[in-house]
This record gives C-alpha cells, structure tokens and sequence, in this order.
C-alpha cells in the first residue's frame, strides 16, 4: 500500500487537501493528533514531559496545556529540541502501529500521513512519497494573519520558526500549488492520485 507524506508550511491549506484525498480513497493519519494522544495524563510521554518542564505545564485536570508548554519553548532552541526528543519517538511509535494496522485491514488505496513537522521529525522516512502543499511567502502571511488574528510581524514569526520553504521542497517527490483556486487545487490532486496511486494498484 503506497505511504505519502502530506506536509507544506503554516496556512498552505493541507487539512483542505487532506479531505479531498480521503474522499479519494486514502486513510488519513493525523500527526497532530497522534501527537495530542501521547500527551494524555499518566502516559510515560507525560510522565517525562512533567519531569522535564515542571507541573506549572499542567490543567487543573492534570492534562498538558499545549499553550504554555509552547511559549516554554517558543524561540529556545535548546528547550524546543529536548520537547521533541521526548515527544517525537512516541508518535512515531504510534503512526508506525497505526500504518500497519491500516494495511492490515486493506480498506484503503494509500495511506496518507499529514504531518507539518513531517521533514523535521524525520517522519519522511516512514514514507514512500513526499507531497509538499506549497504557497509562497506573501499568502501565507496573509493567511497567518487572517485565520490566527496576528500582526504581519507575529505571522512572519510563526514561519520562520518553520523549515524554510526551499529546504522543504528539496524533498518532496511532488509539489501541490495551493495559491489558485479550489477547483485548480482539487485537479492536482486527481492528477496526483490517478498518476501515482490508482496506476500503481492496476
């Protein structure tokens, strides 16, 4: 069964294509919410969390608050990489098993990780193909700005914390252009699937 990566940059409009590629026939795994599920109270990926960063990252529920362990990290290299060097084997631990669960029931044509992290965390390697969702710069300030309520200089903040677009094009083994319309959008993918899933399965 054919793995493809899903990534592109903040605001590219990857949950948009994610949709169109699940009414074609792919299972979609969620990084992010694979991420969310090893973050629940009382697992050892929380356990090391708290040990690392404190209880003052903790709900009164005892669940992570995303937000404040985010602005720990936000801007400090070193705390960043040891968030992820604590988080990333889990998930990766998780959308294995769930990789091989998919096509051991063989209800789907491809699988599709959507992963905005997916170059960074080394996600790319659980994969076969790497489709990048790709706008350039000025859009996706403009979308930053519009769908988060940010300033122009806090959008531009947000991706540039992000690999740099070129750095995450080198790897992609086909590039969605996102800027146009919808229905442009929606005829790559088609393109994409017929050409790169449904050839492969006749």
């Amino acid at each position: 069964m054919k793995k493809i990566g899903l990534t592109g940059g903040i605001a590219s409009g990857k949950s948009t294509i994610s949709k169109i590629l699940r009414r074609l026939g792919a299972a979609i795994i969620d990084a992010d919410l694979e991420a969310k599920a090893t973050l629940k109270p009382e697992t050892k990926c929380w356990e090391l969390l708290v040990k690392e960063f404190g209880r003052g990252i903790l709900k009164p529920d005892n669940t992570i608050d995303r937000k404040k362990l985010g602005n720990i990290v936000f801007g400090k290299p070193e705390k960043l990489k040891k968030l992820n060097e604590i988080v990333h084997p889990f998930v990766k631990e998780r959308i294995k098993n769930k990789m091989a669960e998919i096509e051991t029931k063989g209800k789907h044509k491809a699988i599709v990780l959507d992963a905005p992290l997916l170059i960074e965390t080394g996600f790319h390697n659980l994969v076969d193909e790497v489709w990048v969702v790709d706008v350039d710069r000025e859009t996706q300030v403009q979308r930053v700005m519009k769908r988060d309520s940010l300033s122009r200089e806090q959008a531009i903040a947000r991706i540039n914390s992000q690999l740099p677009r070129e750095e995450r094009i080198k790897y992609a083994t086909a590039i969605i252009d996102n800027m146009g319309t919808r229905k442009n959008t929606r005829e790559q993918i088609i393109h994409l699937w017929k050409t790169k899933v449904e050839r492969e399965i006749n």
